[in-house]
């Protein structure tokens, strides 16, 4: 019973004071370690129990070296010992379905919507046990911007899409917590509540007023943080140009 309440708090401290690692020390993650993780994570919650997802796991140099372009050549992609693709899968339900004469058809936006909310769920277990067993890790999200070449490079068959990667290794930095919005900014009663200009001043407040976020404002030379997100960072036309792309990718995968 000690035992079992002593992990519940450490899991605790490590969910509140995660923060994503960048730098891996050259100790490598045992593949030992890494299947239970796998196999641990795999008890969260899915869609009747299907288990919609796949995950590739890339350790070799040659392999990290072609991915990275992919994550737009972020170096811990080629640095840590293990990078992780999980993927929303509905190719292996599909073949086990057709070989006991059932009439699979998931080749439609639900489906894909099904797998890829299994695959991020199983990510995110992954992550949290991971982090509780020491090991340090930065979730990609650009595995969504360029999808294809993913896509081509993992040889992942039709009804596979890439939804997120994460870096593995044992960390070799402690950087500062992020910040994050007071609870007001994202918890609604009922329905849905209007925000408010009063309400974005008062949950905004505390970000726009740290001196980093100031100082990224003033090397940005823009005069809002809002402004480096909308219009350097994520601006339309890269949204919709890699929307382009991921919808072209999810026809390529037979889920539209």
């Amino acid at each position: 019973m000690y035992r079992c309440v002593c992990f519940l708090f450490l899991v605790l401290y490590k969910i509140m004071t995660r923060r994503s690692i960048r730098k891996y020390s050259s100790r490598p993650v045992d593949d030992v370690m890494l299947n239970e993780l796998l196999e641990q994570a795999e008890r969260t919650q899915t869609m009747g129990n299907l288990q919609l997802y796949s995950v590739v796991v890339t350790r070799s140099d040659e392999m990290k070296q072609k991915l990275a372009p992919c994550h737009f050549n972020q170096p811990m992609v080629t640095q840590a010992p293990v990078v992780l693709t999980f993927c929303a899968d509905y190719n292996r339900v599909t073949t086990w379905a057709e070989q006991r004469k059932g009439h699979p058809g998931y080749d439609n936006f639900l489906s894909y919507q099904n797998a890829a909310t299994d695959a991020l769920l199983f990510c995110q277990r992954f992550c949290d046990l991971a982090e509780a067993a020491g090991l340090g890790l930065c979730f990609l999200g650009t595995t969504i911007y360029q999808p294809k070449q993913i896509i081509d490079l993992l040889h992942l068959p039709r009804l596979v899409m890439p939804v997120a990667t994460i870096t593995l290794g044992w960390p070799d930095e402690q950087p500062a917590l992020t910040m994050r919005l007071p609870l007001s900014a994202i918890r609604h009663d009922e329905t849905y509540q209007p925000h408010t200009p009063a309400s974005i001043d008062r949950d905004y407040a505390t970000t726009e007023a740290a001196p980093e976020n100031q100082e990224f404002v003033h090397i940005n030379n823009v005069e809002t943080l809002a402004q480096i997100f909308t219009d350097i960072r994520y601006t339309a036309k890269d949204c919709r140009t890699m929307s382009e792309g991921l919808i072209e990718a999810l026809k390529m995968q037979g889920f539209m």
